[in-house]
Order: C-alpha cells, then structure tokens, then sequence
C-alpha cells in the first residue's frame, strides 16, 4: 500500500515554481479521506493543466492506487488565486 500525501507530494512538487509553498492536508468526511493540495497562486495553473488535464491525471494516479484507507481517496485542488 502507498502512503497518498507523499505521493501526491512526489507527483506535484517537479511542476511547481514556488516549491516550498506546497502544503497537504489530510482530512476525513463521511465518504473520503480527503486530501487538500494547496499551492502558491502563480503555480494553480501549472497544477491544474490546460482544460484540466494535468489536474486529471493527477487524480487518475492518485485515486489508481491502493491505499490504507477504508474509504475512497478524494484530491481538492484549492485555489487560492484573488477573484476580480
């Protein structure tokens, strides 16, 4: 079984500019076990990839392997960039 925030540490950290901004937490709901990716706002972009598809495959990988938990593995991407 594979721990799911050092993976997605490994996974997110070669595609940030701002590396040391990158923070995961891990929270429980009643359906997942959750995982907050938090990182600067010049990096959601790269993050989440044209149409969104780096942040799919992302979560393809993620929610692809066995964890340790009993419950489904969720991936939040949080966007922290100022609305206008």
């Amino acid at each position: 079984m594979v721990e799911i925030a050092p993976l997605i540490e490994s996974l997110v950290r070669p595609l940030l500019t701002q590396q040391d901004t990158l923070t995961i937490k891990a929270h429980e709901t009643a359906e997942y076990m959750a995982f907050d990716l938090s990182v600067a706002p010049e990096d959601v972009g790269n993050v989440i990839g044209r149409q969104g598809r780096v942040a799919q495959a992302l979560r393809s990988v993620v929610y692809g392997v066995r964890s340790p938990y009993a419950k489904r593995v969720r991936l939040n991407i949080v966007d922290t960039r100022k609305r206008h």
